[in-house]
C-alpha cells in the first residue's frame, strides 16, 4: 500500500468534497457539513494547507485521505497559529496508516511556513501521537475541553480563546 501525498490541485476539488463526505459519513461527532468547510475555506483564500494521500499503486494515484489547515485568530493577539481540521480517510483505508501519513506531513508543511503551532478539535488519544496537549488557558467556547489540543512549533504559548474561519460555521 504505497501512499504519497501531495499539494491539492484544482482537479481534485470534486474527488476531495466525495472523500471529505463519506469519510464523515458515520462518524458520531460529524455535522455533515465537512466538504462544505473545506469548500468554503478555500473559496474565502483560507485554505492554508490542503493535502490529498493517494495510493500509488492506483492508475493516476485515486485519492484515499485529505487534510485542511487553515490559520485561526487567539484572543490575546498571537500570531502564525493554525487549526488542523477536517481530516478524512476514506473507510476503507483507515486505520491503515494514512491519516498518520497526512497529519505529519500537515505539521511538517506548517513547521517549514514558519507556523507558532497549531490547534485541533479530536481525539485525545489519537492527537496526543502527535504532540498535541490541552492547554487549560487555550480554549474553544462551548466544547469540552479535552478534546482541543495544540502543539507549539516555536515562541511562548498562546493564552486565550480560539476563533476559527467563518467557514467553519457553514450550514448548506
Amino acid at each position: 500500500m504505497p501512499i504519497q501525498i501531495r499539494d491539492e490541485v484544482p482537479a481534485d476539488i470534486p474527488v476531495i468534497e466525495s472523500v471529505v463526505a463519506e469519510a464523515f459519513r458515520s462518524a458520531t461527532h460529524a455535522s455533515g457539513t465537512e466538504p462544505l468547510i473545506v469548500n468554503a475555506l478555500r473559496a474565502r483564500g483560507q485554505l492554508s494547507i490542503s493535502l490529498v494521500a493517494t495510493d500509488a499503486d492506483q492508475l493516476g494515484g485515486r485519492i484515499v485521505g485529505h487534510v485542511a489547515v487553515s490559520p485561526v485568530a487567539i484572543s490575546d493577539g498571537s500570531a502564525d497559529w493554525y487549526g488542523l481540521g477536517p481530516i478524512a480517510v476514506l473507510p476503507a483505508w483507515q486505520s491503515k496508516g494514512v491519516g498518520t501519513l497526512l497529519m505529519n506531513a500537515a505539521l511538517d508543511a506548517l513547521r517549514r511556513r514558519g507556523a507558532r503551532g497549531c490547534v485541533v478539535l479530536g481525539e485525545p488519544a489519537y492527537y496526543s501521537r502527535f504532540g498535541f496537549v490541552c492547554r487549560a488557558d487555550l480554549v474553544l467556547p462551548d466544547v469540552p475541553p479535552e478534546y482541543f489540543q495544540a502543539v507549539r512549533f516555536e515562541g511562548e504559548w498562546p493564552a486565550g480563546t480560539v476563533e476559527y474561519d467563518e467557514a467553519f460555521w457553514v450550514t448548506g
